[in-house]
């Protein structure tokens, strides 16, 4: 899909790699300037010029910090400027027992998954209201549905993106501004193949299946989906088409979740 993002400026927190680098070559390939942000800069170096191979004429600025430190998105923001569209990306997830989750294991996932999306929402929220005109994005989880038992701590946090979405959609209520979240099922990126390389069971064609047969039974893809298959919804709902979609959670998860919401 081929949206006309030409003129608009974009911060993808979390970009360097798996969704996040895929949202982000999407959106240089529809005509948007990206801040592409990553903790370190030789990791946003690579990637811009992972984009560029693909997207010649990409119009990229390096955005390097920790989106988990509120040091680090100011200097994100400084080095982003001003944007037309958030997309708070940036998460980290593990497996690990219901009860063997410490407070730190709680805290860091929350700081990074949830809080970093706060700072940015609250920084260029306002602005965007505004230009009257903006469009934020979270990147939640059909896990923020679903909450995985292995995974608790991780769903917690990508249900609390659900309700900053709603919370800030009304905040900006009749702005211009959109707020919205894209809900991803299992998808094979860089960080579940560490994690099946972790579990000493490497993530194949075979494995993949596996997993979504036992691990999502609900799904009706059947398959985990590709980082450049959220993309594309992505830039959908970032479009200046989109601007009926408003405080709404748009699921890109194959149809995990047995809900019509």
């Amino acid at each position: 899909m081929q949206v006309d993002l030409t003129s608009l400026r974009a911060l993808v927190t979390g970009s360097t790699k798996g969704i996040g680098r895929a949202i982000a070559q999407k959106l240089a390939a529809c005509g948007a300037e990206v801040a592409i942000n990553g903790r370190k800069p030789a990791d946003v170096t690579a990637a811009i010029d992972n984009i560029r191979k693909t997207v010649a004429n990409a119009k990229l600025i390096a955005a390097p910090g920790d989106a988990a430190t509120a040091d680090g998105c100011a200097a994100i923001i400084a080095a982003a400027g001003e944007v037309d569209i958030l997309v708070n990306n940036v998460g980290v997830f593990e497996n690990k027992d219901a009860f063997a989750i410490p407070d730190e294991d709680w805290e860091r996932l929350f700081e990074t998954n949830v809080l970093s999306g706060v700072r940015f929402t609250r920084h260029y929220g306002p602005r965007m209201r505004a230009k009257k005109f903006g469009r934020i994005v979270f990147i939640s989880s059909e896990s923020g549905v679903q909450i995985p038992t292995d995974m608790i701590h991780y769903g917690f946090t990508k249900s609390a993106d659900l309700a900053l979405t709603r919370g800030f959609a009304q905040a900006l209520a009749g702005s211009g501004v959109t707020v919205n979240a894209v809900l991803p099922g299992p998808t094979r990126t860089e960080g579940v193949e560490r994690m099946f390389a972790a579990a000493g069971q490497p993530l194949t064609p075979e494995t993949e299946r596996a997993f979504v047969t036992i691990e999502r039974p609900s799904s009706i893809l059947r398959r985990m989906t590709t980082p450049e298959e959220i993309a594309e919804v992505v830039a959908f709902v970032v479009s200046r088409e989109a601007a009926a979609l408003n405080g709404s959670p748009v699921r890109a998860d194959g149809g995990v979740v047995m809900s019509i919401t």
